[in-house]
């Protein structure tokens, strides 16, 4: 047996011969040497941080098979891909595989030819299948996308619960759980559901500095994102929306305007949606116009922009899909189309869930996602508060920061619009919606109005100079600055929170924020994990990628990542020596590929 301190020694060669790395990224090293002492371990590192490593390489320098539990087909397929072209074998056991590739694989399996083995949670779980794994001498079980398993994450699988048998089928082997995103609540649940044993615990900063966060008033959303496809031809990237219907009819309209798109949504036949995917994957399709069913184990490192075409349910889905931007490090965009037309169709939505407690949260939820696309403060500090990290000053990366927004004296409005709330709830007992209160404000004759009398109060009329919208507004701003409070029920009624009661009393200062002007240009952002190099050598090197890519029937980036390529460019290495300095090639690509790629950089620069 080889002790933990020679495993431990080994770790550095390792990663440069088959990753080409000569350095770990935050936590990597910690995680991946508590594995190899036999800890339980449980691991939330961001959307390219790094997590698939930390269960590879222990599989590399020690005897033994990793099992790795992996919910969707098409992320196996591309992790073993990868990890074959590095030289490692691996293999995947799902319903892609016909009986007798299954049958081969058992086979493999049982003479002790893999190192690591993906499989669905379904697989897994099937009779008889964890007895065949006990002759494997499984010496690690890494549980990836972890929280599938619990209820209270965004994308919960039912199939994932079962993984709870896992400890009493394999009570002496470590258990390593992974996740990008997770809650404090969701992170309890994963650590209960599958029983993890005096855990060590990492949990690594969600910021990803490569990203910059934008919101834009959406007027004409089609014409938005293909201007901004236009002014971006050559990069590749993920435009969301709500609905199977619209991601359809925007990728139809983005092909009739000469741009590369494809749909992908639940709706699909599985070998179309596959075929997308596929297209997408190997740089075919330059755009996927998708529902959230695309999301979970898309692993193409090269999305340089998410376009939110419609409004994010919630945070947590948000941050999950702003995060398949800028995987591999360079700079990502991510842009959010937001008007309050979107707010009213998502309310819909959740009126018609039939259990309150899920409608309840799911307002939560939403409130919270209005107001990240209403503030006028830092974004990223946003996004990281509602997980639990604090942000400290401007992030330099984010629209509010690199153009703030201009503020008002805002204390006569918000004072009308306080005073109307109590005047209302003074005269009826009770408090009413927003929406009712901004009828009584402008002088709005509707039913409501008079049924409650609110005619007869001293604030009706009294906002006139103002449109509905405006103060739709003001009233969310109000909320996000706690001077009043809207809750989550059915019928969401607006009060005023003490702190309002006070500032109303004393006539408090109150500045607002003006609206984002529609026609506003987007800021340049400072673009953390730029490589600067010659833009026409790292073209000719992606032409070359791409052809070798298809040769071998492979996505792009599993030959090289785009920051391979542009140190490459950058660096320009005139030999095999050189060449294998570069970051991600490692010992098995460095003899497959350094003669050609060589070959071209001297050929561009004889040229």
């Amino acid at each position: 047996m080889i002790s933990s301190e020679k495993q431990g020694a080994a770790l550095l060669p390792a990663l440069k011969q088959y990753f080409g790395f000569t350095s770990f990224r935050p936590l990597q090293e910690e995680i991946i040497r508590d594995a190899l002492a036999g800890k339980d371990v449980f691991a939330l590192l961001p959307t390219g941080g790094g997590k698939s490593l930390c269960f590879q390489l222990p599989a590399l320098v020690r005897p033994g098979l990793t099992l790795v539990v992996s919910p969707l087909i098409a992320l196996m397929k591309d992790q073993v891909d990868a990890l074959r072209a590095s030289g490692v074998p691996a293999a995947f056991l799902n319903s892609s595989l016909d009986a007798a590739e299954a049958r081969a694989c058992f086979r493999d399996l049982h003479g002790g030819k893999f190192r690591l083995l993906y499989a669905a949670p379904e697989r897994l779980m099937l009779p008889g299948f964890l007895e065949h794994a006990k002759q494997w001498k499984v010496n690690l079980i890494a549980v990836d996308e972890a929280h599938c398993i619990s209820e209270w994450g965004h994308d919960f699988r039912p199939e994932y619960r079962q993984l709870a048998e896992l400890r009493g089928h394999f009570p002496g082997t470590p258990l390593m759980a992974l996740t990008a995103t997770a809650t404090e609540r969701v992170r309890e649940d994963i650590v209960r559901q599958l029983a993890l044993r005096d855990a060590a615990s990492y949990m690594a900063s969600f910021n990803r500095p490569n990203l910059t966060y934008k919101v834009l008033p959406k007027v004409k959303p089609f014409d938005q994102a293909l201007k901004y496809l236009k002014e971006h031809p050559r990069e590749s990237g993920i435009v969301y929306c709500q609905s199977r219907k619209t991601a359809e009819s925007v990728a139809e309209r983005l092909e009739t305007n000469g741009v590369r798109a494809k749909p992908y949504h639940a709706g699909l036949a599985p070998e179309q949606r596959a075929a997308n995917q596929e297209k997408f994957l190997r740089d075919e399709t330059r755009v996927i116009c998708a529902t959230i069913a695309f999301g979970m184990g898309i692993n193409k490192p090269n999305v340089r922009f998410v376009i939110h075409y419609d409004l994010p349910k919630n945070i947590e889905g948000y941050y999950q899909e702003t995060g398949r931007a800028g995987r591999d490090g360079l700079p990502g965009e991510c842009i959010l189309l937001f008007s309050a037309g979107d707010v009213v169709k998502q309310t819909q939505f959740i009126q018609e869930k039939s259990d309150p407690n899920e409608q309840r949260f799911a307002r939560e939820q939403l409130q919270r996602m209005v107001q990240y696309a209403e503030r006028a403060d830092c974004r990223r500090a946003s996004l990281l508060g509602y997980f639990g990290e604090a942000w400290e000053g401007g992030c330099g990366a984010c629209d509010n920061c690199l153009a703030p927004r201009e503020t008002f004296d805002g204390t006569l409005a918000a004072q009308k619009l306080m005073s109307c709330i109590y005047r209302v709830r003074e005269k009826s007992g009770f408090n009413f919606g927003l929406n009712h209160i901004i009828e009584v404000l402008t002088g709005g004759g509707t039913e409501a109005v008079r049924k409650w009398r609110h005619e007869q109060i001293s604030a009706f009329g009294i906002g006139k100079e103002m449109t509905r919208p405006e103060w739709q507004s003001i009233g969310r701003e109000l909320v996000r600055l706690g001077l009043l409070k809207q809750s989550t029920e059915k019928f969401a009624v607006i009060e005023l929170t003490p702190e309002g009661v006070a500032a109303l009393k004393q006539r408090t200062p109150i500045r607002l924020t003006k609206p984002v002007k529609p026609a506003a240009a987007a800021p340049r952002a400072r673009r953390s994990g730029e490589i600067e190099c010659d833009e026409g050598l790292f073209e000719r090197l992606r032409a070359l990628r791409r052809r070798l890519a298809d040769e071998r029937g492979v996505a792009a980036y599993i030959i090289f990542s785009d920051v391979s390529l542009r140190l490459m460019a950058r660096d320009l290495p005139g030999s095999e020596t050189e060449f294998g300095r570069i970051a991600g090639v490692g010992e098995k690509k460095c003899k497959e590929f350094a003669e050609v790629f060589v070959n071209e950089i001297l050929a561009y620069r004889s040229g």
